[in-house]
């Protein structure tokens, strides 16, 4: 017996990702994977929801790199889903605005991380041309 689907996510709480055709995997330059635009600067709450929305075929994300100074405070690791998921921060002022997500045996995947406080059409304009993959991995846009 298998459990019951989720209810869909009403708007307020959906994923906001979007997520380019063709992945980046050896790519130079590398590429963004897509785009991700949360909806506060609190990683711990905002993490779940992503990593939620993946494809499967990305497999279980194990660790997950951010600019630890675009986001409150958060731990070294964290329980996701029953998983315990690796959180690495970046504090350098010049990294890019992007979490890179690892599964284990499964790849690479960068996202390019749209300010929450970011306007509506802003927001929009970068999740395109993420899913276009026309931004390069240096981010492209406003840091989270």
């Amino acid at each position: 017996m298998s459990p019951a689907p989720p209810p869909p996510p009403d708007s307020s709480t959906a994923v906001r990702l979007s997520l380019a055709a063709q992945p980046s995997h050896g790519r130079l330059p590398r590429l963004i994977d897509g785009a991700w635009w949360p909806r506060s600067y609190d990683l711990t709450a905002e993490l779940p929801g992503l990593l939620a929305g993946l494809p499967p075929a990305w497999g279980q994300i194990g660790s997950v790199t951010v600019n630890g100074a675009s986001w409150s405070a958060c731990p070294g690791r964290m329980l996701v889903a029953n998983q315990v998921v690796r959180l690495h921060l970046t504090n350098h002022p010049q990294a890019p605005p992007t979490i890179c997500l690892l599964a284990p045996g499964r790849g690479r995947w960068d996202l390019l991380v749209v300010a929450p406080d970011s306007a509506r059409r802003e927001a929009g304009r970068l999740m395109d041309e993420a899913a276009r993959g026309t931004i390069a991995g240096d981010g492209g846009g406003r840091a989270a």
